[in-house]
C-alpha cells in the first residue's frame, strides 16, 4: 500500500472541530443510547426535519471521505469531457464550459446565492435521461456553485460527529411539493386517480375540502395503527412546505375545527383539538410562537419534549427564513434551526437516548450533483425502454414518457445516539426510505411505495449501529446563536452575488484525501461481457448475489448522444442485454457504473481476434478472506497472455498469466491493506483492442472504510 500517496484525517473518536461546544451538543454526544434490546426497537421517537433546496455536492462535495468532487470514476461526457466540465449554452450566447466553483462568503453573497429553476421540465433537461452534460444550460450558471466548511460549518460538523448518507436522492425530478408528497405518502399518484399525478407545486397549502388529493398518507396509516404522531409548524408561515394541506381529509379536519379554508385565524393548537379530529394535528398551528422574529419559535416542540409528550413520529416544517431555501433563507440560518431542534431534544437526556433525528432536503433546487440517480429505464423516442429490469416498473413513468425519479442527491444526516462517530453510509436511498425506516420500527406498511423504490432504495437501517452503539465515539460541533446567524445572512445580503469565474480562471474543486468509517452495504454485483465476432454482437450479463437490488448504468462511449441504458436487478437474479456492433465495425466501449464506486469498463472489437485468442474475464469475490479473484478465460485457438495492472490502492508490478487455448486460470489479490477496495485493468497480447477494467469494494457484512484514494486521478 502506497501510504505516502495519501494523507489521513482522523474523523472519528476524537477529532475536535473549531468553535465552542455548547451544553446541548455535549449532551447529544455524551448521552448513551438506549440499548436494552440491541435492535431498532430501542428507538422510541423519530423526528424528521426536511429542509429546502440544496444538493449533496453543493453542501458536501469537498467533505473528506464521501463521494464528492474527488469521485474517481464518474459518468463520461461527449468530447472527452469529465462530468465536472458542464456545457452552458443559453440561447443567443456563446457556449462555454462551467466547472464547479466555490461560493466564498469572504468574497460575496454566498449565504444568499440566487436560486435556480427547479421544475419538472428543467429538471429533466438537466438530467437528460442520465446524460447530464449541460446542467447549467437548464439550471443557470450559479447551479455549479458549492460551499466549503466556512459557509456550512454546522452542517459539516454534524456529518463529522454523526452519520452522513452520500447516496440519498430526492424522490422525483421536480420541485418541492412533488418531492414532499413522496416523503409523506410514498407516491405522487402516478395513475392519476386520486388528484395526481403531481409533478408541480399544486395544492401545496390549505384550501376547501371540495378539492385536493385523496390517496392515503402515512400519518393516516400511523393513526389507524395507534402510533402517535404530530406535525410541528407555524401555520401563518410554513413556506407551503406541508403537503398534507393539499389532501381532502386534512382540509376537512381544518374545516371541522371551525377555521377558514386557509387555517385562519390560526388558533394555537391544543392536544384536545385532535381527540375527535385526529388529522387536525397534521395541519394545525402547532408552533404558534413560530414567527421568524421569535427566538423561541420551536416552543411547542420544546414543551412537548420537556413534558414527555413527544410523539413516536414527528415532522417539523421550518418557516421560510430558516428553511435553507436560496433567497428567503440561508445555510447559516438553517444551521441555527437544526441546532434548536437538537437543543430541545438533548435538554431531556432520557428522551434523546431514545430518539432518531433525520435532517434531509426535499430537492436540489437546481444545484449540480454528479452522481447518476437510480431511475427506472428511460423510454427512447419510439417508446422502448433503454434497459431492462427484474423489478416491476409500475408507477415510475409519467404520461409524457418521462420517468419520475429518483432525482439528484440531496443531503441527509442521521443524528442519533446510534449513529455517532463520523460515519458515511453509501447505500442507495430516497425520500421513501424514511417511510421504510418508520415501517421497520413501527410495523406500519406504506403501500403507495412503488416496487422499484421498494427494491432499489434501502430503509436507512444500515446507517445505524443498534447492537453496540455506545462503543462508537463522536467529535464536536461549532454553533451560532440566532442573532449571529441572522446578522451574517443580513450582512451577506448587502454584498453582490459571487460571479461565475472566467473560463480561463476555472479550477476543479479539491476534496481532501481521507479515510472515513463506512457502514456495511448490501451489494455484491457482477457484470460480464461476451463477444460474438461472427454476428458482431456483444452481450452483457448482469448478476446480483447481494442482499439488495441495485441499478447498473451503462454508457456507450462510442454513442454518448444516446441515453444510457439502466438495469434494475434484484438479489439472486440475472439480466442479459446485447449490443449490435455492426455500425461501428465491431467496435465497442461500454462504461458501467453501480453503487458506491462499483465500475466495469469493456473495450474491444468484435472481429476475428488476432492470433486466434478469444479472451474474457469474470470477477469473483471471497468476502471472508478479503480476496478478489479474476477468472481469466481463453475461448480461442491460440495461447493468450493476460496482463493485470493496478490502477489504484496498490503499487504492484503488472502481473502476467499465459493461458492455453480453451483453458482458464485464476488470479487473486488480497485487499486487506486497501480496506477491501480494488481497481485493476486487464489487457491481452492477442488482441490489442481488448481492455477490461474492474473497480469497487468487496462487502463482507462488516463496517469498512471509505475509498482511500477518493480524490486521486482515476
Amino acid at each position: 500500500m502506497s501510504l505516502d500517496r495519501r494523507r489521513f484525517l482522523q474523523l472519528a473518536g476524537g477529532a475536535v472541530l473549531a468553535g465552542t461546544l455548547p451544553p446541548s451538543i455535549r449532551r447529544a454526544l455524551a448521552i448513551p443510547a438506549n440499548n436494552r434490546k440491541g435492535t431498532i426497537e430501542d428507538v422510541e421517537h423519530v423526528v424528521i426535519l426536511m429542509q429546502e433546496n440544496r444538493a449533496f455536492n453543493h453542501y458536501f462535495g469537498t467533505l473528506p471521505g464521501v463521494r464528492g468532487f474527488g469521485d474517481r470514476i464518474t459518468i463520461p461526457l461527449p468530447d472527452g469531457r469529465s462530468v465536472w466540465q458542464q456545457r452552458y449554452a443559453p440561447d443567443g450566447e456563446t457556449p462555454r464550459i462551467i466547472l464547479p466553483y466555490h461560493l466564498d462568503q469572504a468574497k460575496g453573497n454566498a449565504q444568499r446565492v440566487s436560486g435556480t429553476p427547479h421544475g419538472w421540465s428543467d429538471a429533466h433537461g438537466a438530467w437528460d435521461n442520465g446524460r447530464m452534460s449541460q446542467w447549467p444550460t437548464f439550471k443557470k450558471p450559479q447551479s455549479m456553485g458549492y460551499y466549503e466548511a466556512a459557509e456550512v460549518p454546522f452542517q459539516r460538523a454534524l456529518a463529522e460527529a454523526f452519520t452522513i448518507c452520500d447516496a440519498y436522492h430526492c424522490a422525483i425530478h421536480s420541485s418541492t411539493n412533488p418531492n414532499r408528497l413522496f416523503h409523506w405518502t410514498g407516491s405522487n399518484d402516478p395513475a392519476g386517480i386520486n388528484g395526481g399525478p403531481a409533478t408541480s407545486n399544486q395544492w401545496d397549502s390549505l384550501g376547501p375540502s371540495s378539492e385536493g388529493y385523496t390517496w392515503k398518507t402515512y400519518p393516516e396509516r400511523l393513526e389507524d395503527a395507534g402510533v402517535s404522531w404530530k406535525l410541528y409548524q407555524y401555520l401563518p408561515n410554513n413556506f407551503t412546505d406541508n403537503p398534507l394541506a393539499g389532501f381532502k381529509p386534512y382540509r376537512a379536519a381544518n374545516e371541522a375545527h371551525g377555521n377558514d379554508s386557509d387555517g385562519s385565524p390560526y388558533p394555537p393548537y391544543r392536544d384536545a383539538d385532535s381527540v375527535n379530529n385526529p388529522l387536525y394535528k397534521g395541519i394545525a398551528n402547532t408552533l404558534p410562537n413560530g414567527g421568524v422574529l421569535n427566538p423561541n419559535m420551536l416552543k411547542g416542540f420544546r414543551d412537548d419534549v420537556a413534558a414527555g409528550r413527544l410523539p413516536q413520529v414527528s415532522w417539523i416544517v421550518a418557516p421560510d427564513a430558516y428553511s435553507e431555501h436560496p433567497g428567503p433563507s440561508s445555510p447559516v440560518q438553517g444551521a441555527w434551526y437544526i441546532q434548536e431542534v437538537l437543543d430541545a431534544l438533548t435538554a431531556q437526556p432520557d428522551v434523546w437516548s431514545k430518539t432518531v433525528l433525520l435532517v434531509n432536503f426535499d430537492e436540489n433546487d437546481g444545484f449540480f450533483d454528479h452522481l447518476p440517480p437510480p431511475c427506472a429505464p428511460s423510454l427512447d423516442a419510439n417508446g422502448q425502454r433503454l434497459g431492462r429490469s427484474t423489478i416491476p416498473l409500475d408507477g415510475e413513468t409519467h404520461s409524457d414518457g418521462l420517468v419520475y425519479g429518483p432525482g439528484p442527491r440531496v443531503p441527509m444526516t442521521v443524528i442519533s445516539p446510534w449513529s455517532r462517530g463520523g460515519w458515511v453510509c453509501s447505500e442507495t436511498f430516497d425520500h421513501t426510505s424514511v417511510l421504510r425506516f418508520l415501517e421497520a420500527r413501527f410495523g406500519v406498511r406504506e403501500t403507495n411505495i412503488s416496487p422499484w423504490r421498494r427494491a432499489v432504495c434501502g430503509d436507512l437501517t444500515s446507517a445505524f449501529n443498534f447492537v453496540n452503539p455506545n462503543d462508537e465515539l463522536p467529535s464536536g460541533l461549532p454553533t451560532r446563536s440566532k442573532g449571529e446567524a441572522d446578522a451574517l445572512r443580513a450582512a451577506q445580503g448587502f454584498r453582490p452575488q459571487i460571479a461565475v469565474p472566467d473560463e480561463s480562471a476555472q479550477r476543479l474543486p479539491v476534496q481532501p484525501l481521507a479515510l472515513r468509517p463506512s457502514r456495511a452495504l448490501p451489494y455484491e454485483l457482477h457484470a460480464t461481457a461476451r463477444v460474438d465476432a461472427a454476428s458482431r454482437r456483444l452481450a452483457l450479463l448482469f448478476a446480483n448475489t447481494g442482499s439488495a437490488a441495485a441499478v447498473f448504468h451503462v454508457y456507450d462511449k462510442l454513442h454518448l448522444d444516446r441515453g444510457p441504458r439502466r438495469y434494475g436487478v434484484e438479489p439472486g437474479k440475472t439480466l442479459q442485454d446485447d449490443w449490435n456492433l455492426a455500425d461501428d465495425d465491431g467496435g465497442y466501449d461500454l462504461w458501467v457504473l453501480g453503487p458506491n464506486g462499483w465500475h466495469r469498463h469493456f473495450i474491444g472489437k468484435a472481429s476475428a481476434p488476432a492470433g486466434g485468442s478469444d479472451p474474457e474475464i469474470r470477477v469473483c469475490y471471497a468476502p471472508d478472506d478479503r480476496l478478489v479473484h479474476l477468472d481469466l478465460r481463453n475461448h480461442g485457438t491460440k495461447a493468450c497472455r493476460f496482463t493485470i495492472t493496478p490502477n489504484a490502492y496498490y503499487d504492484d508490478a503488472p502481473a502476467t498469466i499465459d493461458i492455453a487455448p480453451g483453458k482458464s486460470a485464476t488470479w487473486q489479490r488480497a485487499l486487506t491493506a486497501s480496506h477491501n477496495w480494488y481497481d485493476f485493468t486487464v489487457k491481452t497480447d492477442g488482441d490489442a483492442s481488448f481492455t477490461r477494467r474492474f473497480a469497487g469494494r468487496i462487502e463482507n457484512g462488516q463496517p469498512l472504510m471509505s475509498d482511500p484514494e477518493m480524490g486521486l486521478p482515476a
